[in-house]
């Protein structure tokens, strides 16, 4: 925890935003390697074996700051919302050997797991929530993957300012962990439309980014190297490190 509210910190007072440019802050200079020095040997010591601190409801902070791109405003987006969702389905496919569809409703009767930890933003801030939702292990498994798959790829549908769509992406083994849950409810209320509804990706054990919101649909790949930039996600491809464990 001190290490990583060092790394919080330290981005903050270099300007560093999670919703802003930070190709040219983050991917050059000498905190570069002190960043990505500290998140490499996080990841071989912490992996993806360990828990994150779960907090009661008294410590519960109702009001959760919204970060990342804008809620999507497109015509398919803003029809779903219209409905409430009625007729929402999250795919999971790629290689999948039962490819799923699933409702809102299929989602919360498929498993339910509720839990409550603290979400750190690379801008330098933390939030203490409570998420409810499905946990990414099971939801997985009912697509019974290939044994080519590697990785699962979470497309979004949310796209920056230029077009480019939103996109985020775990090893198998992040995506077993038992924090690791699609969330359907914040602070016990449905997740509104700008914290990512209907469906989050809560990844409690990595930083905000990698819990991308509006998730559309999970794809089970043998290899990031063919979406997008080829590093795994959105803000990977601009120069965030890939593993952002906590």
């Amino acid at each position: 925890m001190k290490r990583r509210l060092f790394v919080a910190s330290s981005l903050a007072s270099l300007g560093l935003s999670a919703c802003g440019p930070i190709k040219d802050s983050l991917t050059n200079g000498p905190f570069r390697s002190v960043v990505f020095s500290a998140e490499r040997l996080n990841q071989s010591v912490i992996g993806t074996h360990g828990m994150a601190r779960e907090y009661t409801d008294a410590d519960v902070d109702r009001e959760f700051r919204l970060d990342s791109l804008d809620t999507p405003s497109d015509a398919t987006y803003t029809g779903l919302l219209k409905s409430g969702f009625r007729d929402y389905r999250l795919v999971i496919d790629g290689l999948a050997e039962r490819p799923q569809k699933l409702t809102l409703a299929e989602l919360r009767a498929a498993g339910d797991r509720t839990q409550i930890t603290r979400h750190d933003c690379v801008e330098g801030w933390s939030a203490i929530v409570k998420w409810r939702g499905v946990p990414l292990a099971t939801v997985v498994a009912m697509a019974q993957p290939k044994p080519a798959a590697r990785y699962v790829i979470f497309h979004c549908f949310d796209r920056d300012q230029n077009g480019q769509p939103y996109y985020e992406s775990l090893g198998l083994h992040q995506a077993a962990h038992p924090q690791t849950v699609l969330a359907l409810d914040l602070n016990d209320k449905p997740i509104d439309p700008a914290h990512g509804a209907p469906v989050r990706l809560h990844v409690a054990t990595q930083l905000g980014y990698k819990s991308a919101k509006w998730v559309s649909r999970i794809e089970l790949v043998a290899s990031l190297a063919g979406t997008f930039g080829g590093t795994g996600g959105y803000w990977e491809d601009q120069g965030y490190e890939w593993y952002a464990g906590i």
